[in-house]
């Protein structure tokens, strides 16, 4: 099975592992589980370009590295840059995001975010494409919500986590994924990154390969690679310059605006406070909120 998503959806190839059949939701990894670790490199042939004076073949090489830290930021930048192109320029696929997720704890392996990035060198060692990847041992923190999925898998007596996500973590933002520098080969090396992606699934022997919140061109192009697409559907609240609260309410249905000051009336008679922390002040507060969230 493939499955993908523009905007809104995800993209996937299968591999069947037999387990017992039960529903999991999560799988929980330890900082030292070295049967995660995800050797993988292989090296592709670029054809010579007509558009270039190169004309003889040019080695490409894959391979996957741990931590986006092990990337040159100025690297990676520019194949964001030149994937997203100047006027949609994407913040949320820079170096310095993705890796203050990793710095921060937030994207890691002991919270099921394991980082596998695929970075593609020519031979001069420049690097020509990279991809945010990441090994799942979950569905949380990607906005699109995959558990019925796994739900089968298990009925079924097979394994859904872990599983390769693509995608910007906690971040539901249309964007490219696969990035890749403007060169003369810019469409061989998106071939050999998809080729590389569906590779390494296949040897990790994972249940998936998903690919969350494409570009449109960028969807095409996987579907003709063999992806197929999961369309979902978000609601956007937008605000239509209400002067206050109340007047947000005479909007909705009188059972609606009903419903909604009954619920605020509990709130107030729990005699709830609120504080605003910021910087320094946050200190132990969202390892516990973590915590909880995650043994409920």
């Amino acid at each position: 099975m493939l499955s993908q998503g523009k905007g809104k959806s995800s993209v996937g190839q299968s591999v069947r592992n037999p387990v017992s059949a039960s529903t999991i939701t999560a799988l929980f990894w330890g900082s030292n589980n070295k049967s995660l670790q995800l050797d993988f490199s292989r090296d592709f042939t670029l054809p010579p370009s007509s558009s270039a004076q190169q004309t003889t073949p040019q080695k490409l090489s894959i391979s996957v590295v741990s931590s986006i830290l092990e990337v040159s930021p100025h690297a990676w930048d520019a194949c964001t840059l030149d994937a997203s192109g100047a006027q949609n320029f994407n913040p949320f696929l820079t170096h310095a995001f993705l890796s203050s997720l990793e710095q921060t704890g937030c994207a890691v392996q002991e919270t099921g975010w394991k980082p596998c990035h695929i970075v593609a060198k020519d031979e001069s060692q420049n690097i020509l494409a990279v991809v945010p990847l990441y090994l799942k041992s979950h569905s949380y923190g990607e906005f699109v919500f995959d558990h019925s999925w796994a739900d089968a898998y298990y009925s079924l007596g097979s394994r859904y986590y872990p599983k390769l996500q693509c995608c910007v973590p906690f971040t539901p933002v249309t964007g490219p994924r696969i990035l890749i520098r403007n060169t003369c080969f810019k469409d061989q090396v998106f071939d050999i990154m998809v080729s590389a992606l569906k590779d390494l699934a296949a040897k990790s022997q994972v249940s998936s390969l998903h690919i969350t919140f494409p570009s449109e061109n960028e969807w095409h192009k996987l579907k003709d690679k063999g992806f197929l697409q999961r369309i979902g559907m978000q609601y956007h609240w937008k605000n239509r310059n209400y002067k206050d609260f109340d007047e947000f309410l005479m909007d909705m249905r009188h059972s609606k605006r009903k419903k909604i000051r009954q619920e605020r009336k509990k709130i107030s008679a729990q005699n709830l406070t609120m504080k605003r922390l910021r910087g320094y002040e946050i200190k132990v507060h969202p390892n516990k909120f973590r915590k909880w969230l995650i043994f409920q």
